[in-house]
């Protein structure tokens, strides 16, 4: 049980509330839903924090609004200036528009369409540079100096991270006994405002509660980061988690997540699109992938003990395409979709006696492709192109069986 005179990093209790206030003007007090799926899964009650739902698709409005109303009259006049590729976008293009301030926002060139229209429609000048959120931010950089424009951070500001943690007071408000809380991590702002919040005040309620952070396996720079001591630069790889796709965790964040957090884990791609998945279906949640990853991280079995559980759905803001896509990964990463590839004799019927073969399976095929011409086929072949529907890993490999004991040479896609 922590001390009473414990000191926690990051902003206090009373600066948090005061932040509450400030940003209470535009951010709605999301839904807490119950996940009795999750539940059986960790065995021990689960409820998500559906910020999805908030106005602008995501979190980030809160940390923006908060960083914004507290500028300086003399700073309003300037405007202000961010570089994003989504979501801290419309968060500050939102923000700006309801305090009647000039905003400027970068993004890179080829950003999703949906996200480039909202933040155009909340009223921001949007600037097309570059061909990645880095090169974005230094033309941000360059337009401040030259216009004087006041740069809103994404992550790496005590404003913003204020902002943030007004969640945290909303996650106890709304499951006092919560145990456990599951935050996406990209920058860090989301989870050092959380784990400020509840922290202090699960302390002053003389009882503690354990803060879980969660990263994209291919874009994780705080585990080499808490076990350097100090912020790591990563060489990242590509992520359907675009959200939080950071290189390197902000100096301020950093310090309060070493501090407070307790454990940082990381999912797969197929983690995250299984998760994504599994909202859809069974929460009947859209979540965009960086918002899924706490999800993903319950489903990869990576939170234990936990206690009552909330996990963080941070956004919800998906490009209908990636959506598409997401889905069949997610199909496939949990053994209900399968691509083969038959080569047949090159003789009349075959194709029938194959479908008849998944049917009497009982799965069904949703495309096929049938051709001579493949690589590595013989004359007298041709090669069949798959794509079935099943229930699962089992039914997937009674298919299989039910086609290679009919004699067919497959080859499995994965």
């Amino acid at each position: 049980m922590p001390d009473s005179d414990t000191v926690f990093a990051g902003p206090t209790l009373a600066e948090i509330e005061g932040a509450r206030a400030r940003v209470s003007a535009v951010a709605q007090v999301t839904p807490m839903q119950s996940s009795r799926y999750l539940a059986e899964v960790l065995g021990t009650p689960v409820y998500m924090k559906c910020e999805n739902l908030q106005r602008t698709g995501s979190y980030k409005i809160r940390g923006a609004y908060n960083r914004i109303s507290s500028l300086s009259d003399a700073e309003k006049e300037r405007g202000v200036v961010a570089a994003s590729a989504g979501n801290h976008a419309q968060g500050v293009a939102f923000a700006a528009r309801e305090l009647g301030i000039k905003a400027t926002i970068f993004m890179p060139i080829g950003v999703p369409l949906p996200k480039l229209q909202a933040t155009k429609h909340y009223g921001a000048d949007v600037i097309l540079r570059g061909h990645s959120v880095e090169e974005a931010l230094r033309a941000a950089a360059e337009f401040a100096a030259s216009t004087g424009a006041v740069v809103i951070p994404p992550f790496d500001h005590r404003d913003v991270i204020m902002g943030q943690a007004t969640i945290g007071l909303e996650i106890l408000d709304q499951v006092p006994d919560a145990d456990t809380v599951v935050v996406p991590i990209g920058g860090g702002g989301l989870i050092a405002g959380i784990a400020s919040a509840v922290k202090q005040r699960a302390a002053a309620e003389g009882r503690s509660i354990r803060v879980v952070g969660v990263q994209a396996a291919n874009a994780a720079a705080y585990p080499p980061s808490l076990a350097a001591g100090e912020p790591v630069e990563i060489v990242t790889s590509p992520t359907i988690a675009d959200g939080i796709h950071v290189s390197k965790p902000g100096i301020l964040n950093f310090e309060i997540i070493s501090s407070l957090v307790d454990e940082v884990v990381t999912v797969t791609e197929a983690d995250i699109t299984r998760a994504l998945l599994m909202l859809l279906e069974r929460a009947k949640q859209v979540v965009e992938p960086a918002g899924a990853v706490a999800v993903a991280a319950v489903l990869a079995g990576l939170v234990k003990n936990s206690g009552t559980t909330v996990v963080m759905l941070s956004g919800g803001n998906i490009d209908p395409l990636l959506m598409q896509r997401v889905i069949s990964h997610g199909l496939a990463a949990s053994d209900r979709y399968l691509k083969l590839r038959i080569m047949l004799p090159d003789r009349p019927g075959q194709l029938a006696r194959t479908a008849e073969l998944v049917a009497e399976a009982n799965a069904n095929v949703v495309e096929v492709q049938h051709t001579r011409h493949g690589r590595g086929l013989q004359i007298s072949q041709v090669e069949l192109e798959l794509h079935i529907e099943t229930r699962g890993p089992d039914h997937r490999d009674q298919v299989i069986a039910k086609l290679r004991d009919a004699g067919y040479e497959l080859r499995v896609e994965q």
